[in-house]
């Protein structure tokens, strides 16, 4: 077994935390790993990545062969356009959809998520409006990693052990806002993924998951709204235009 990462985003996005919980993890899975240096330019806010390898085997390099990474990572939407031609045939993509609008010319959003929605192997999730659910906007990198925990190889408790160590000097407040941040992001992750194997557009699945209230959502209840949008198409696109938050069990019924 061996899986190769690219861990991508911007500077201040916490990319080092990511590779902590996770090689952390990997360690005491009792794998090999390898970690490349971040690069990128971190202080200013610039693109930052990280290659991330564990296997159970000896790994001989950091660096990850073009067409080999099982997994990009990122916790910044365009920054996975950067890696994508990288990916394995099989390979994921785990993607936070909130912007970091650092350059003039960021592409149109509308734009960029078609072109992110395109791919097979997707798991997109909102991790701004996630980890503000959570507690604190600055979780949205434990959001990244709780969205790819059923993708990597480890249990929940084996992630959560490391998201604990890397926040405990912080106080047990931030320690349980980015528990949360996690469990959100997974139930997100595999909710969306839901709803695209019940034959929802992944676009269609995205702009729903967007509208959920990040606490509530279920993935259990991913086959009803699935159902919802091949039983009636009005009553999903109405939960699609409602102004506020609607609750996961409400199948159907936003708020009025």
């Amino acid at each position: 077994m061996e899986k190769n990462l690219i861990l991508a985003g911007v500077g201040g996005q916490g990319i080092l935390s990511i590779a902590f919980v996770i090689d952390n993890a990997a360690l005491e899975a009792g794998y090999h790993f390898k970690q490349a240096e971040v690069h990128g330019m971190a202080q200013r806010g610039g693109a930052v990545q990280s290659n991330l390898r564990y296997a159970d085997h000896p790994i001989h390099s950091d660096l990850i062969p073009s067409g080999r990474v099982d997994m990009v990572l990122s916790v910044e939407p365009l920054e996975v356009l950067r890696y994508w031609h990288m990916l394995a045939p099989d390979g994921w993509v785990v993607s936070s959809v909130t912007p970091y609008i650092n350059i003039p010319d960021y592409p149109d959003m509308d734009e960029l998520l078609d072109r992110l929605c395109s791919g097979e192997r997707v798991v997109l999730v909102d991790a701004g409006k996630i980890a503000q659910a959570a507690g604190n906007l600055r979780a949205q990198n434990m959001v990244a990693v709780g969205a790819a925990a059923p993708l990597l190889d480890f249990t929940d408790e084996q992630l959560l052990k490391y998201v604990r160590a890397l926040f405990a000097a912080k106080g047990e407040k931030i320690v349980q806002v980015n528990e949360r941040a996690f469990a959100y992001g997974k139930a997100s992750g595999l909710f969306f993924r839901g709803l695209v194997d019940g034959g929802v557009p992944a676009r269609k699945a995205l702009d729903l998951c967007r509208r959920l209230d990040p606490a509530t959502v279920d993935p259990e209840l991913a086959p009803r709204w699935a159902a919802l949008h091949r039983d009636d198409p009005e009553a999903f696109a109405a939960v699609l235009a409602h102004p506020d938050d609607v609750p996961c069990d409400r199948v159907g019924a936003p708020a009025a």
